[in-house]
């Protein structure tokens, strides 16, 4: 029963993030590893070396993504067992759409000048077809309906191909023919080849190549058991392991279910064991999962196209997201814990737990490549790409190593663990190269959008419908995107989503801050976007997270993710906390012990807002009780001294309360005992 739960949710994540399509013919199968592995040794390549141009690396990663979506990846209802010849032919198209802008890049550039001939329309107006088809099989039907809109709106106008005029408010030009839309997606470098595709096929591949390279070493497993052996025995242990397990994982998976997967199969059952319901087991792995994209070093692949849209390091970003990710993380440890209080729950005995010291020396090896990086990244201040490089060919010798020690530990013949380890090597190539395929199709249709974005300047045009609608009122601006962020979020993955966000809705809440007379820093404002679209994962109706969770707890999963959604709500305060006080992104703060205090009350802030909203505190609050921890919680979380002590002055005032009145019993109990 438990291996089948496992293989149920496993195929959630194998449908929709590696490709469910297993052929049985066995050159057929050979030729899709053959694929991804060429995709992953092309990446380090062309990384070591540096001889392509941005544009030709683009356009030979996106081919490989093509490859990989129309023979790995099955239609809805299409079969898994077999590649059809429908899909031979797209992935045959696709490929010599891309290559195309390779082959001929000496005409395109030099020759032409970047103006379009006849041919070149018919190969542009290809490989965008294609790109359409593809992201709708992998990514749903929202990133190509949007794309779609948008170059409808760049086709209207007197001059374009619709010779319709827009309303005045959007009314921003004469509408462009076709040849000139597919110059700017298919020639320049300000659409499909832009810098969501540029980002992917350097940064995010290598990073994404060197998660699964220490997931195929044991890296994953590992972090489990390290927080089970220093957390399980606490009370409802168990949810505060799966909380410190999935952000370990977050730290070489940028996928929210991958980590669902990863870590919940062991997680979920042990919560529910010593008492968790089961869509609140769920529902804790998909908040934990979710937020492991927020957690540097590696964060979602959306962070490293934030960074090069930003024109910053990205160990600087690394730094701006620190704090925000450590408190929403503190906060969810604080969530599990009141769950635990509520129900009576209690930790698993020390006899069943892994020694916490034994437990970690038998991994520390695993922290030998993530350091390197870290080191690379942050105190060398090498380039992410070859920070990347450099450690993930330091983890294929790790891996190496361990497999040659093992063989001779087991028989005392190092060859045999020598091949074996080698074996791992190339199953992590093509898992990384497996998991990146959806983000390259994903990059490389948002190009189109963000392409189109800046030949109409079609921002403007949402600036002034959006200053409308808000009356010019900042807060309403702000809601009125974090709602969009969500909704989008429904139908596009997180790294499309925030591209989407940051080409449309990032420029505008900068232009009406700025006219409202607030400094906000730019990078506060993309890291909104940015949250609010990892949170859609767990948004029902669609949410892949909770689908996967719930396979494994056997719970519904829109009750499971609607319950990681409120978990989730401590870290929807987070956006607007470091949006009004960019000191908590530890920008401008000044001397170490004002940056201490603006941290000190932001924590406080989200335990009380995580009070306010589970209704538990020392003992279960009442209406008012939750009304006036919810006013102090909000007071802590906007920036100012006389905020800060009001806000403290009541949840202070709270805790009397609740310590005069008593505790009474949890909603139920369990039979162990417990500390914590």
């Amino acid at each position: 029963m438990v291996e089948h739960v496992r293989a149920e949710a496993a195929d959630i994540v194998k449908s929709s993030e590696f490709g469910a399509r297993e052929p049985r013919a066995t050159w057929q199968r050979w030729l899709l590893i053959v694929i991804a592995v060429g995709w992953s040794l092309f990446q380090l390549y062309a990384s070591y070396f540096g001889t392509l141009n941005p544009q030709k690396i683009g356009a030979i990663h996106l081919a490989f993504g093509f490859a990989l979506a129309f023979l790995a990846y099955p239609r809805r209802s299409g079969r898994t067992d077999r590649i059809p010849w429908y899909d031979w032919l797209l992935a045959i198209a696709s490929v010599t759409a891309s290559l195309y802008v390779l082959v001929d890049y000496y005409n395109l550039t030099a020759v032409q000048g970047g103006m379009p001939i006849p041919r070149d329309v018919w190969f542009g107006t290809a490989l965008i077809a294609v790109l359409a088809i593809a992201a709708s099989r992998i990514v749903g039907l929202a990133l190509p309906i949007i794309a779609g809109v948008v170059v409808l709106y760049a086709a209207t106008g007197p001059a374009g191909i619709i010779p319709l005029t827009p309303p005045d408010i959007i009314y921003l030009h004469n509408g462009y023919s076709w040849s000139q839309i597919v110059q700017q997606l298919f020639i320049t470098t300000e659409g499909i080849w832009g810098t969501p595709i540029q980002v992917s096929a350097t940064f995010v591949f290598l990073f994404v190549l060197f998660g699964a390279l220490l997931e195929k070493a044991g890296a994953g497993q590992y972090f489990v058991d390290l927080a089970y052996s220093g957390l399980g025995t606490f009370r409802g242990g168990p949810a505060k392991a799966a909380v410190v397990a999935s952000l370990l994982t977050g730290v070489i998976s940028g996928s929210s279910t991958a980590n669902v997967v990863t870590t919940g199969t062991f997680t979920i059952p042990l919560m529910k064991r010593v008492g968790y319901p089961a869509v609140k087991a769920g529902a804790t792995e998909v908040a934990a999962s979710v937020n492991g994209q927020l957690m540097p070093p590696i964060m979602g692949a959306a962070a490293f196209i934030m960074a090069t849209f930003l024109n910053i390091p990205y160990s600087q970003l690394v730094i701006y997201a620190l704090v925000p990710a450590v408190l929403t993380y503190l906060g969810l440890l604080f969530v599990v814990h009141l769950e635990a209080l509520k129900l009576g729950l209690q930790g698993l005995p020390r006899s069943e737990l892994p020694a916490f010291g034994p437990t970690f020396i038998k991994g520390v090896h695993y922290l030998i490549p993530v350091a390197f990086l870290l080191y690379e990244l942050m105190w060398v201040k090498l380039t992410p790409e070859r920070s990347a490089l450099n450690a993930t060919f330091a983890l294929i010798a790790l891996i190496l190593v361990q497999e040659a020690y093992r063989g001779w530990r087991a028989n005392g013949n190092v060859m045999v663990g020598l091949w074996h380890g080698v074996k791992e090597v190339f199953g992590g190539l093509e898992l990384g190269a497996r998991n990146m395929t959806t983000i390259a199709i994903a990059t490389a249709a948002a190009g189109i959008i963000v392409g189109m974005v800046t030949m109409t300047n079609l921002g403007y045009g949402l600036t002034q419908v959006l200053g409308a609608l808000s009356g010019g009122h900042v807060w309403v601006v702000l809601i009125l995107s974090a709602l969009t962020s969500l909704i989008m979020g429904i139908g596009l993955p997180t790294t499309a989503n925030y591209i989407v966000m940051a080409a449309l809705v990032a420029p505008v809440i900068a232009t009406l801050s700025g006219a409202a007379g607030m400094v906000v820093p730019l990078v506060a404002i993309h890291l909104f976007v940015f949250y609010f679209g990892i949170l859609a994962d767990d948004t029902p109706p669609v949410g892949l997270a909770a689908y996967a969770a719930a396979a494994i707890s056997r719970a519904d999963p829109i009750a499971t993710g609607v319950q990681g959604f409120i978990y989730d709500m401590r870290t929807a305060i987070l956006p607007f906390m470091f949006f009004y006080n960019p000191q908590l992104l530890l920008i401008n703060v000044g001397s170490w012990y004002n940056a201490a205090w603006v941290i000190l009350t932001a924590l406080i802030g989200m335990l009380a807002f995580v009070s306010a909203t589970q209704g538990y505190l020392l003992t279960r609050m009442r209406w008012y009780e939750r009304v006036v921890m919810l006013v102090g919680a909000l007071l802590m979380l906007k920036p100012g001294g006389l905020t800060d002590v009001v806000g403290i002055v009541l949840l202070g005032a709270i805790m009397l309360y609740h310590r005069g009145r008593g505790q009474p019993g949890p909603l139920r109990r369990a039979p162990q005992s417990a500390r914590g």
